[in-house]
Order: C-alpha cells, then sequence, then structure tokens
C-alpha cells in the first residue's frame, strides 16, 4: 500500500476530536463489540477479552497518534501499510461506541444513510454525528486505497 495522505481542514476536525477523545476514554475499560467467544469457558474468555482490550487500547492511540502536532501544523494526516489496518479498526471501536452511546437514540437506518437534519439534533448529538460520518468517511479512504493496492492499482 502506497503512503496516503489527507489534507482536513483543522477548524472543522478539532471538535471532533474531543468527541474520539472522549469514547476513547470509555474504550480503555471495555470492549467496543462482543468478544464471539461462548461463556462455557470463563477463562479463556477474560483471556481472549483481556488481549482483545489491549489491542482495542493500541488501536485508539494510534487513531489518537495520527492528530499530534504535525496534524494541526499541516492539516493532513497519514496511511500506509503499517497502520491503515489498525486506524480502520480504531474508527469502527469508536463508531460503535458512538453508536450504543450517544448515538443510541437514532435508528442503525438514520447512522448509515445519514438521512436526518443535522440542525435540529441536540448539540452532543450533532457532535457525535458528525464524528461518527467523519470516521466513517476515514475508513471509506483507507479502505479505497487498500483495494487499489491489493488489486495493483
Amino acid at each position: 500500500m502506497k503512503r496516503i495522505e489527507v489534507k482536513l481542514a483543522v477548524p472543522i476536525v478539532a471538535p471532533l476530536l474531543d468527541v474520539i477523545r472522549e469514547q476513547a476514554a470509555g474504550l480503555r475499560d471495555a470492549l467496543a463489540g462482543p468478544t464471539g467467544l461462548p461463556d462455557a469457558d470463563p477463562d479463556l474468555g477474560e483471556s481472549w477479552g483481556g488481549e482483545l482490550l489491549e489491542a482495542q487500547r493500541s488501536e485508539i492511540d494510534a487513531l489518537l497518534g495520527l492528530f499530534g502536532e504535525e496534524f494541526f501544523r499541516e492539516g493532513a494526516v497519514s496511511f500506509d501499510g503499517d497502520n491503515a489496518e489498525v486506524i480502520l479498526r480504531a474508527c469502527a471501536a469508536v463508531r460503535l461506541r458512538l453508536r450504543e452511546h450517544a448515538l443510541k437514540t437514532l435508528g442503525d437506518d438514520t447512522l448509515e444513510t445519514g438521512e436526518l437534519e443535522i440542525s435540529r439534533l441536540p448539540r452532543d448529538v450533532n457532535r457525535a454525528f458528525r464524528c461518527y460520518v467523519f470516521l466513517a468517511t476515514l475508513q471509506e479512504v483507507i479502505i479505497q486505497h487498500l483495494d487499489e493496492s491489493i488489486l495493483g492499482g
């Protein structure tokens, strides 16, 4: 995969980073989704869940790391073969957390189609929804370029 550099408008993205950080705090101690293991062996489930949680923390840290000093100076984030999949998973975790917490009053269809009047949403739901869409867009950019590199494009 080639290196992808995405230019972003710092004044628009900066408030969304606050939402990501808020959600990241909740993802430090709880998985975004279920482990998928049956409850038959509690020790295995605890070990597996612990490993998943540690991986999730690392992925969230990588996502937040994209938005350091360089981002605020240059307004750009970069993806390559080393961080693309990690960032995809981190975006997915934050989006799942947003869906289950800040956006739980909106249905899945609304979240996926984006068909709603954003200006009519309460301020906190508005910010959460904009963050949800922003992260989805980042995922789409990465996936598009991952597909191109896999296909030799």
